[in-house]
Formats: C-alpha cells, structure tokens, sequence
C-alpha cells in the first residue's frame, strides 16, 4: 500500500512510479541527490512507545515506522513515557481521564481512589524545564497522558466518555512550552498536518539559533525577511501584522518585540496552509520572473501551478521549476527565501525520503 507523505505529498492521486519520479527529478533540480543525511542536530521529543519501547501499561508498544525510520533519520528523538518516569510500572492498571475537559482528573479505570494527576503534571512541567532546547513534540494520540486532543474524558457520575480532553502531562508540557511545534502520530498520518508539523519545527528550530547568538534588531529583520513566503502560505494578512512588529522594533527594544513576534509567528504557522494559498505563493514568485521567461517557459510554470493547485502534481514540480529559473535569474527578495530554499533535511522530509 502507498502512503503520501508531505510537501511533494500532494499527488496523492498519482500512480506511486510517476509521484516518486516527480519528487526525484524536483529533489534533483533542488540539488539534493542523497536521501540520508549524517546530522540529527534537531531534538525533538517523542512518547517511547511509538519508537517501539515496550512501556505501555499491558506491556507492549506503539512502534510507528514512519516516526521511527524516516524522521528518525533526521531528528534526534528523547523518548519520554511520563506514567513509567512518575513509578507506575510495567505492566501498570490503566488510568483514564475523569471530570471536566478543562481540568479532568487521571485516575484507575478499575480503581478511582489512585489518582496520578497531580505527579503526571509536575512531571510534565519538570520535562518542559528539562526538554528546552528541543525543537517539537510529537505525543502518543488517545492517551490520558500523553495525548495532544480528542482524549476521552468520562463523567465522574459514570456514563461514556466524551473525545473532548487532553492528556495530563501533555497538557502540562504544552502549557510550559507554549510556543514548541507539537503532534500526534494519529495526525501525522495527515500529509497537511505532518508537512506542517515538519515545517514548523525546523522554523522554530530556526528562531532557537537566533535567540542562542542574541536577538538583535537586524536579525530580527534577517529572520522576518527569510520567512515571508513561508507566512503568505499560512496567512497572508497576519504576515502584514508581522511585518509592523517588525517595523517598530529597535536596538533598545529588540528582546521585547522578538517575544512578541516569535508569539504571533508560531500561531500563524500553526495554521495548515491550502493548496490555493501555496498556489497564490508560486504565482507571486511568477511575478518576479515575468521580464526574464520568455512566453514557452512562462507558459510552463502556469500550467504547472494549475496543474498543483487542482491536484495533479505535487508542490515540489513547479517550486523546483522556480529554484531553475531564478538561479539563472536572481532576485534579491526571493534569495534565501526558506519557502523556496528549505535545508535539505527538510526538504528531503517534505518529500518523504
């Protein structure tokens, strides 16, 4: 069986030989030939189940091998499995979440009275402490630990549960941690999800470096600059908001205006982009090659970009089509733009390889 995976991953509808031939010629024009890299500088926190540890409460694990080889080639995983670290054991009695959605309780599903909320919340915030240079999270879906929504949260009166709640520690992390890219695995069976996932931690990966060498105004500016087209995919409207933050900073208040902006940065990505709004970006990046492509290679890249924009090719096509042309033609607004020219550890990700 195919499965698609992100950035290049929208030619889901492609025969599998045509859609890896696509993403090899693009990663080609790219010039990223070698699918394994040697750098796992990118931390990214993970449940130890889905790496295949076999610490879940009846003894066994949830490997998942995308996770495990693929981003695994490229992250460097800290296993975390909060009910083991807290002393629950293996095997453990199962817990569930009790109450309230916003504030519910993790107790026995066969006994009440034991009740881990309280240590699986200080663990969560100890681990935020611990954890913070890492770049993402992706958590185990439908655990009453560790699981990022749509955990079941039961009534105390009794009754079903309702898929409404989050996992304690996770919930505890995540608040400590406000702005770290977060998944679950569930989700990143979804190729817009998980090429979000993918793009965000890289870029906040980014904004880490940033912040280690100190936030200054001009790289502040460098680091807006870098990221526009990656903005305009998500929200084009937001993008102008941070560009007036940006605006308004100066050497005497850089570190303030950089939390704001990295704040407002995170929650734009955290919104997937569409297949119109990237076709919106490529178009714009048309734009700055209209006196340079004569009318065949104009002509090329629009019916590529309809072509992506209706589904039937993937992204990677016209961007590497792009990349082509404005090596032969540079612009300086479109040099080092990430959207156009990601590491190749992220597109390579993005490409599913």
């Amino acid at each position: 069986m195919h499965t698609t995976w992100p950035g290049c991953i929208e030619a889901s509808s492609l025969p599998y030989s045509s859609a890896t031939s696509l993403r090899a010629i693009a990663l080609a024009f790219f010039g990223v030939t070698n699918p394994k890299t040697t750098g796992n500088s990118i931390r990214v926190g993970i449940s130890s189940c889905l790496l295949g540890a076999k610490v879940r409460y009846d003894g066994n694990h949830k490997l998942d091998s995308f996770i495990a080889d693929t981003l695994g080639r490229h992250f460097e995983f800290v296993p975390v499995c909060p009910e083991l670290a807290i002393g629950m054991g293996v095997p453990r009695a199962p817990i569930r979440l009790v109450g309230q959605a916003a504030s519910p309780r993790a107790v026995g599903v066969m006994d009440p009275d034991m009740d881990v909320t309280d240590k699986l919340h200080r663990y969560g915030r100890r681990m935020a402490h611990e954890l913070s240079d890492i770049s993402g999270y992706i958590f185990k879906s439908k655990s009453p630990s560790c699981g990022m929504e749509r955990v079941k949260v039961f009534p105390a009166r009794g009754g079903p549960g309702i898929k409404n709640g989050r996992g304690v520690y996770a919930a505890a992390l995540m608040a400590a941690q406000p702005l770290l890219p977060t998944e679950e695995e569930g989700r990143l069976g979804d190729p817009t999800l998980r090429e979000n996932f993918i793009e965000s931690v890289f870029a906040y990966r980014r904004w880490q470096e940033l912040t280690a060498r100190g936030v200054t105004a001009s790289r502040l500016v460098e680091f807006h600059a870098r990221h526009k087209l990656v903005l305009m995919a998500h929200d084009a409207i937001r993008l102008r908001w941070l560009g007036r933050i940006i605006a308004q900073t100066d050497r005497a208040r850089a570190r303030e205006t950089g939390k704001r902006y990295i704040e407002e940065f995170m929650s734009v990505l955290r919104r997937p982009p569409t297949r119109a709004r990237h076709s919106n970006v490529l178009m714009h990046l048309l734009g700055y090659l209209k006196r340079d492509l004569d009318h065949a290679d104009k002509r090329e890249l629009l019916t590529l970009i309809d072509r992506y924009r209706r589904g039937h090719l993937p992204r990677a096509v016209p961007l590497a089509i792009l990349a082509h042309h404005f090596r032969r033609h540079p612009h300086p607004y479109v040099a080092g733009q990430y959207y156009l020219e990601p590491a190749p550890e992220e597109l390579m990700l993005r490409c599913g390889v």
